[in-house]
């Protein structure tokens, strides 16, 4: 099997580590609400055809590995999977809402992005074994 994909005109292999907090990196994203968005971020990702390589949430932060198409733009990826999961976070545990420091925002804004290169395999072993360390 090849790392590359393939769509009509194009053949392609792009994979990004992406890594983002809630909101005053609060250690909300446990249990259920961590579940939640765990879910949320693995349908919502796919729906726009990009591919779950690794994805773990952490209490305060998450890490995502991703191969993203060519025509979708990384904006627009994190655009969908934060906006998407912080209405259904919300929409699933109202408490969280309801703390005035938080208003209608449950991520905080930005995110860190990197390519992944030869390198694919170490970094999807420290995403994937990140809460052991």
């Amino acid at each position: 099997m090849s790392r590359f994909s393939k769509l009509s005109h194009v053949i392609w292999h792009c994979q990004y580590h992406i890594v983002w907090v809630p909101k005053y990196r609060y250690r909300v994203l446990k249990d259920k609400v961590g579940y939640e968005v765990m879910k949320t971020i693995r349908v919502y990702a796919e729906r726009i055809g990009c591919e779950v390589v690794e994805l773990n949430v952490q209490p305060d932060h998450v890490h995502f590995l991703v191969k993203v198409p060519p025509k979708v733009a990384i904006s627009k990826l994190m655009g969908t999977v934060k906006g998407k999961s912080a209405i259904q976070v919300f929409k699933q545990f109202p408490y969280l809402k309801k703390k005035p420091y938080w208003g209608n925002h449950f991520w905080a804004k930005g995110y860190c992005v990197d390519t992944v290169g030869v390198d694919a395999d170490m970094i999807r072993k420290y995403v994937k074994y990140q809460e052991r360390r």
